[in-house]
């Protein structure tokens, strides 16, 4: 298949990707051959989809689909996906029932819609049924849609168009409209309520009005499968519904798809002109009422801290917004000043999530310093503007009060994405040196020279001030010179929160410099030394204007010269008669344009730290290999070996000499063995049959047989040249796959010997959280320029040769750059796989790994855990981040954008060695999170849409800064700016991306965040709140009364029901009664039995609870909820309290 456009370097790089794949396919099909894994061929496990359409046809068909989605590829996604459905069930792929054309169509249309990558077309839809129901109107003939959990990796608007493609498909057959009764929408809401308290939250609350409304209009019905053990207790028994459980797929199709998207649901509609959904703008007016609380201050957790108040307060506190993209930002990703995350006690590192106000929900955080830094007030009463990364930490010790956060570098593409209308920008130095050029070329006709001579400015400190407008700045002269010579506003950097001052405080301020003025002798080097009083510090801080304070005296720097032309002191100006605007008064004073630099605030809480681990299973396990109860609770297959175990395996039959066994190769004569069917009840084979013709019922693979583990292991670890096995090698009590087939016994020998976990799937994950670069330089990644031009990297990206370690190079679309600790642990993995090509399979090593620098260049599979889809990569860096950095169309193509979410990565060749169909659990869902497919190169037109608004501009059109002003639809100026939309199916969809704010380096020193470092809930919160009382515009006490109301009364009173109605496990099989048998102990192996929710856990939060209602002060609401709570606990500990305090008998004093 040909590759998608690109230019020929782009061709040699795909190239490349491609036949190292190929290589490495190669060595696990020579290793898959010998017959020791469950299939013989890798593509039996892993399907290569190099486009959409081939995804689709392989994972749910119809055969002969991926032809024709090819041919209709100028179409679409969604109409696309209709157009498919509908030629499905015409029968143009081939006939069938009609019930099970709706079904193919349906998921087919799915598959579409998910871009072929999610599982929620294979587990999310159990299936179509075609129901019939007798009514007062006579017998209807409706199409019903069962869902499951898996369904909620679809994404929300794809819930709700599911089942629009469903009416779809219910129209072309013929069928009535669904018509639910008012005991299925009891029963409904019923469940949603009950999903809500017993089991998890969803993304929206939906009113029971709305879900009511919804069900009585929807013309299909949404209907699933039993998601959880959590019965109804009013509505059952209903005819039509199967399970008297929730039914957690439907629901969330309804809650999260249906009501909490329906605006962007009935646009869809509305474009492709589906009648019968008019009722869903009904559906819009309700959710927009609804919304009455901030989102990101509804979930405040203890430990992490409320950062920037919400938009629409005054305080100037948070954190400014600033419209642009950095190399390190973009797709969610927001840019903060380095020196921000260190004077919030590094409770911001590069990863950690922030919870936003607008326009988006979250997104992680990167270092950018080309953009406002904080300013804050330090203990001696000196107001500081800190510059740099070296000016916090040597300040951070020192402050008393944070006065302002900094920036918040958010893209235009956020606000395009969500639809979010603009909000005023400030008066940035993109804005100003919009300006400062139009002034340059509408009166020196660009020429530098003249523009030189009459500002009495260097010519070559003009083209800095100009090419270097975010890093280099004017001193006061000249910014003052600029404005008064030319019709361009004040410079940013001199612009104050003039907005903040009352006229009284305004008049005041320039009283006070009035009188200064005429004495000449107080202005010395520089400075302008004021007397001391409260009030005009206030006001100075109110402006945010830097000073100190010596010897009882107010030191302003040269700034001072600012003051004086702002408040009209320079040419004593009077005051225009009757204006109220500081704004217009400031500029009428100066002379020249003052703009308000703070406009709008950005609300941001601190979400989730970021991630860098290795993903274990709970309990963490070597070896996919059963041991049943013999293991104790290590489940060790060492003290396992010490007995003859019975365990349920597959049971395989070797054809030559008919022994019985559960290895692929038979032990007696080394041949091949097929795996059988057999009736559980009569052991008869079936051959064939799935179903046994004497006692009806369902055949199954395995069976209980005997183990000897000690002779099993010996063999095993003669196999691998093993003399001594490990203390502790961990396998699991039994397999969930549906076969029963474990691993070779070796590859746990071997994990363990490398410290080493597998996942359910036979794969070794690394966890890391995702963040965008586009842009990196060879010095930030730790590698040579040797190496990078190995690896196609011979130029920069200005197309100047590679030369030095700090040119900036473009990355290539699927190269990544890794944590140094992942890297580390991917060197065990390398280990690991090179010894098992050599001792298990008999083949040459592969790696030769010896330090993490051997890894670059190596392929690596990305895979997020809501798909079935891996996408390959290449490693060419390492950075001490917890992130892992990769191009946007990269994690794009995982369907995933950097709002916080993490992915995992696995070495390519493990997963092509290791991995197994047969591995993953039989039940719905065990599919999830498993590479069944893998992309060998991203074609930018099948990734998630999200990533085409990409903002590649290097400076916004003044157009777009006068149009936040109007707080405008950002699709209005859409087409002025420098998306990746516009790139798209042309050769440079891969390459020239460009980016507004430069950064020194990526690899901030801020690499933890603090809420990782300290262990105990009672330290987080003390550190929480100490430096939410240190930001100016945080309400300390409103916040103590969240996390009380939200966090801990929530968790105390929710343990305190769990420890009521807890079950009782078996220490010794882990089986759960939910009362205590009469014998006390368990009925299935003797055990003793333990609680499973413990006084601990409901204790553990009091007392930090009645800590934070003493020191903020809440009101008796707060302390008298806590008490009551408290009492309770009391009452119910009561026994054990007096038994700790028993009275003492005779024999004590013997």
């Amino acid at each position: 298949m040909s590759l998608p456009s690109c230019s020929e370097e782009y061709k040699a790089y795909f190239t490349r990707l491609e036949e190292e794949l190929k290589q490495l396919f190669s060595i696990a099909n020579a290793a898959k051959a010998k017959g020791l894994d469950p299939k013989t061929r890798v593509e039996d496990e892993i399907s290569i989809s190099r486009d959409f359409a081939e995804r689709v046809e392989s994972m749910v068909g119809p055969p002969g689909v991926a032809k024709r989605i090819r041919e209709l590829s100028h179409m679409e996604r969604v109409p696309l996906a209709f157009k498919i459905a509908e030629e499905i069930v015409y029968g143009r792929f081939g006939g069938g029932e009609p019930e099970k054309l709706a079904e193919q169509a349906i998921k087919t249309g799915t598959a579409i819609l998910t871009e072929g990558v999610t599982v929620a077309p294979i587990q999310g839809i159990v299936k179509v049924s075609i129901k019939k129901r007798q009514t007062e109107h006579g017998l209807l003939r409706y199409l019903a849609i069962y869902f499951a959990g898996p369904i909620r990796s679809a994404g929300g608007t794809e819930l709700a168009l599911i089942t629009v493609l469903g009416d779809h498909v219910r129209k072309i057959l013929g069928l009535n409209s669904y018509k639910a009764s008012e005991e299925e929408v009891l029963r409904f809401i019923e469940e949603l309520r009950l999903y809500e308290r017993e089991i998890s939250r969803f993304q929206f609350h939906v009113d029971d009005e709305t879900i009511a409304y919804i069900l009585k209009h929807l013309p299909v019905e949404v209907t699933g499968i039993k998601t959880d053990p959590v019965e109804v207790s009013s509505f059952r028994n209903i005819p039509g519904i199967e399970t008297n459980c929730v039914r957690g797929g439907a629901l969330r199709v309804v809650n999260d798809g249906i009501a909490g998207r329906a605006s962007k649901v009935w646009k869809v509609v509305d474009e492709l002109k589906i009648k019968g959904w008019e009722w869903l703008k009904n559906v819009i007016v309700k959710e927009v009422e609804a919304e009455e609380e901030i989102g990101y201050l509804q979930d405040i957790i203890a430990g992490r801290p409320v950062f920037s108040p919400p938009s629409f307060t005054s305080i100037s506190g948070g954190f400014r917004l600033r419209y642009g993209r950095a190399r390190n930002t973009g797709l969610s990703c927001v840019g903060v000043h380095p020196a921000t995350m260190v004077i919030v006690d590094g409770f911001i590192a590069v990863g950690t999530q922030l919870r936003l106000e607008f326009p988006c929900k979250g997104g992680v955080v990167s270092a950018v310093e080309t953009i406002e830094p904080p300013i804050v007030r330090l203990k001696d009463k000196s107001v500081v503007r800190i510059e740099s990364l070296e000016e916090a930490l040597e300040v951070k010790d020192k402050i008393e009060k944070i006065l302002f956060l900094g920036d918040l570098l958010i893209s235009y593409s956020e606000f395009f994405e969500n639809d979010k209308n603009l909000t005023p920008s400030g008066y940035v130095e993109e804005w100003w040196i919009l300006d400062f050029k139009k002034e340059i070329k509408e009166k020196f006709h660009n020429s530098l020279e003249k523009l030189s001579e009459k500002l009495n400015i260097p010519l070559t400190r003009l083209e800095v001030l100009i090419n270097e407008f975010l890093k280099i700045k004017p001193t006061v002269d000249e910014a003052l010179k600029i404005s008064l010579t030319l019709d361009v506003p004040l410079h940013p950097k001199y612009t104050y929160f003039w907005r903040r001052l009352t006229l009284d405080e305004f008049f005041m301020l320039r009283e006070t410099l009035k009188r200064h003025l005429e004495d000449l002798n107080k202005i010395n080097n520089n400075c302008l030394k004021l007397d001391y009083s409260e009030k005009l510090k206030n006001i100075l801080e109110k402006l945010l204007i830097p000073h100190k304070i010596e010897n009882d005296k107010i030191v302003l720097n040269e700034e001072f010269k600012i003051l004086y032309h702002c408040l009209g002191l320079t040419k004593f100006k009077n005051l225009p008669p009757d204006e109220k605007n500081i704004l217009k008064i400031v500029s009428f004073l100066a002379g020249f344009k003052v703009k308000d630099k703070y406009s709008t605030f950005v609300g941001a809480r601190m979400g989730r730290p970021e991630k860098a681990k290795e993903r274990k299973m709970k309990p963490p396990v070597h070896l996919l290999f059963p041991v049943g109860l013999s293991g104790g609770p290590q489940r060790n297959l060492i003290e396992a070996s010490k007995n003859i175990v019975e365990v349920e395996l597959v049971n395989r039959v070797c054809k030559k000499c008919g022994k019985e066994t559960y290895r692929p190769i038979c032990p007696n004569c080394g041949e091949k063995t097929n795996p059988q069917i057999f009736c559980p009840i009569c052991g008869r084979n079936l051959a064939n049959r799935s179903t046994c013709p004497i006692c009806k019922v369902e055949g199954k693979f395995y069976r209980k047989q005997i183990v000897d583990l000690r002779d099993e292991l010996e063999n095993a670890c003669k196999n691998l040249g093993i003399q001594h096995p490990p203390e502790v090698l961990k396998g699991v009590k039994g397999l969930t796959n549906e076969k029963k087939i474990p691993e070779p016994l070796e590859k746990g020998l071997l994990r363990a010997k490398h410290g080493l976990t597998v996942f359910k799937d036979g794969t070794i994950r690394y966890d890391i959280t995702n963040a965008p670069l586009t842009h990196f330089k060879p010095s930030e990644v730790n590698v040579s320029i040797e190496k990078l031009k190995e690896l196609g990297y011979n130029k920069d990206w200005r197309g100047k040769p590679l030369t030095d370690s700090n040119q900036l190079l473009e990355l290539k679309v699927q190269d990544i750059i890794i944590p140094e600790k992942c890297a580390n642990y991917l060197v065990k993995v390398a280990n690991f796989i090179d010894e098992l090509l050599e001792k298990l399979y008999k083949l040459p090593r592969f790696y030769n790994v010896k330090r993490k620098e051997d890894l670059i260049g190596h392929l690596i599979i990305g895979l997020s855990p809501h798909t079935s889809n891996g996408v390959l990569g290449r490693i060419i860096g390492f950075s001490k981040l917890n992130v892992c950095y990769a191009h946007p169309l990269w994690i794009a193509a995982k369907r995933r954008d950097c709002d916080g979410d993490e992915d995992s990565i696995m070495l390519t060749l493990d997963t092509l060695l290791n991995f197994s169909r047969e591995y993953a659990p039989e039940q719905i869902g065990g599919i999830m999170d498993t590479p069944l497919l893998l992309t060998p190169i991203i074609n930018p037109l099948e990734v998630d849409d999200q990533v085409w608004s990409l903002d590649l501009s290097v400076t916004y059109p003044e157009e777009f800064y006068y149009k936040t002003f109007e707080e405008a639809s950002p699709r209005e100026v859409s087409k002025s700016m420098n998306m990746l939309m516009f790139k798209l199916n042309k050769p440079e969809q891969y390459e020239g991306y460009t980016f507004m704010h430069n950064v020194s380096n990526i690899n901030c020193l801020i690499n933890e965040n603090m809420y990782k470092k300290l262990k105990t809930m009672k330290d987080k919160l003390q550190k929480q709140m100490l430096l939410m009382d240190k930001i100016e515009g945080v309400d300390s006490k409103e916040v103590a009364k969240k996390v009380l109301d939200v966090h801990f009364m929530r968790d105390i009173v929710g343990n305190l029901k769990g420890f009521a109605s807890q079950p009782f496990r078996c220490k010794r099989c882990n089986v759960k009664y939910r009362r205590v048998p009469l014998k006390g102990r368990c009925l299935k192996c003797g055990g003793e039995l333990t609680l499973t929710v413990y006084k601990g856990t409901v204790q553990k939060y009091l007392g930090v609870a009645e800590w934070l209602t003493q020191i903020y002060g809440v009101e008796d609401y707060y302390k008298q909820r806590v008490e009551l709570v408290m009492s309770e606990v009391e009452s119910v500990f009561v026994k054990e309290m007096l038994n700790e305090k028993k009275s003492k008998v005779l024999t004590d004093f013997m």
